[in-house]
């Protein structure tokens, strides 16, 4: 289900750019962002789930949902950076593109550090519930959605544009309520909890 419902964002990606504009395919911001955006999507259709362990079986609404959205949203950034908006040269050393680029990174590690450290949580054999430790989740309950978030909000600066910023906006109304669920489920199961560890905003919330 997992592999199903994200291949859209892959599928699309690839055939936009098939169609791409020569003045869109030339650009070396676009040809980093559309690289950002492909590189997220090859780990979390492909590499991801193979790395997975006891996964849940998916609801058939939560996965006909997700599906709608990879297909909505991954022809909406592609379309707009493979055939849309050919960005100026010159925007390669903005610094909006650099932060935005810089912050992606910085994203896309917290993100594969946490979802590692939720792997590691159990050895072969072992079962029951473990509090995940290190990483950011020092600092927060819901890391691996803290680090997506981060991720896209580094997009949306770096394409500087209403896609990339419809983009970062529906990631932290999707992920900032599952963050907090979490929060809550981990503080009501372990007494002992890290009394200041946040839901998915270090600090904050």
């Amino acid at each position: 289900a997992w592999v199903v419902q994200e291949c859209p964002n892959l599928v699309l990606g690839f055939s936009n750019l098939a169609l791409t504009r020569r003045e869109c395919i030339k650009s070396t911001p676009n040809q980093v962002l559309m690289a950002l955006f492909m590189v997220h999507y090859l780990n979390r259709t492909l590499a991801y789930p193979l790395m997975m362990r006891g996964s849940k079986p998916t609801p058939f609404l939560v996965f006909l949902l997700a599906f709608l959205f990879c297909l909505f949203n991954g022809h909406l950034q592609m379309r707009y950076l493979a055939y849309v908006h050919p960005y100026d040269p010159s925007w390669f050393a903005d610094p909006r593109f650099l932060l935005g680029v810089g912050t992606f990174f910085l994203g896309l590690f917290i993100n594969l550090d946490s979802d590692r450290i939720l792997r590691d949580l159990r050895k072969p054999g072992e079962s029951g519930y473990k509090v995940p430790k290190g990483g950011a989740f020092r600092l927060v309950s819901g890391a691996n959605f803290f680090g997506e978030m981060v991720e896209w909000s580094g997009f949306a600066v770096a394409q500087w544009s209403v896609p990339g910023a419809a983009f970062a906006s529906f990631t932290f109304l999707n992920l900032s309520p599952r963050g907090w669920h979490h929060h809550q489920w981990y503080k009501a199961r372990f007494k002992d909890y890290p009394a200041a560890r946040r839901a998915v905003i270090p600090f904050v919330w």
